[in-house]
Parts: structure tokens; C-alpha cells; sequence
């Protein structure tokens, strides 16, 4: 089995940073693409960012040249710096891998979530 554990979010005000972290542990032979997910209520899930186990980063549009993904590959973890945090960026944000597993091969992995809000 493989398990995402995400960690970091919380309330900001608008205009403010936080960072989530990933870690991704388990039967874990590689992991293609990291990244992030947000849900706010009463919305799809869409993609926020994601990055390549080369480190080829994509970002949504609406986070770009606020958002910045990074990751680890030696430790499994994938990083997101939110700057300029706005009231619109509130949802809950997930992790989400793409992982190569020992007696699974190839699946999509989700973390529980971390809800991040930004007040006005």
C-alpha cells in the first residue's frame, strides 16, 4: 500500500503565504508526476500544480506566478508554496501521485486533504 500524508494548511489572511508539504510512503518502487488538487464547496476538483519526477512543473492559471511546486525526490515529497493567498484560493487541497508500487504497478494516489482558507 501507499499512503499521502499532507500537512501545512490552515486560515491566512488575504494577501499571505503558507506552504503545504506531501510525503508519500509505502511500497514505493518510483513516482512519476506530484502534484496538487483543491476542491472549494460546491466546485469540481481541478488541478492546481503538478511536476514531473524531472522536476517539469505545471501550474493552473489562475495560480501562476503565485504558486510555486516542488518536490523531493530522495524523500518522496512534493511542496507547495502559496504566496498572495486570496479569498478564492479557499478549498481544501489534496495531493495526488502517480505511483509505481511493488505488486500493483501503476495507480493513482490521493492524500485525505488539508483545508486551506483565506479570510478577506
Amino acid at each position: 500500500q501507499v499512503q499521502l500524508v499532507e500537512s501545512g494548511g490552515g486560515l491566512v489572511q488575504a494577501g499571505g503565504s503558507l506552504r503545504l508539504s506531501c510525503a508519500a510512503s509505502g511500497n514505493i518502487v518510483s513516482i512519476n508526476a506530484m502534484g496538487w488538487y483543491r476542491q472549494a464547496p460546491g466546485k469540481e476538483r481541478e488541478l492546481v500544480a503538478d511536476i514531473t519526477s524531472g522536476g517539469t512543473a505545471n501550474y493552473a492559471d489562475s495560480v501562476k506566478g503565485r504558486f510555486t511546486v516542488s518536490r523531493d525526490n530522495a524523500k518522496n515529497t512534493v511542496l507547495l508554496q502559496m504566496n498572495s493567498l486570496k479569498p478564492e484560493d479557499t478549498a481544501v487541497y489534496y495531493c495526488n501521485a502517480y505511483v509505481r508500487a511493488y505488486y500493483t504497478g501503476y495507480r493513482t494516489y490521493w492524500g485525505h486533504g488539508t483545508q486551506v482558507t483565506v479570510s478577506s
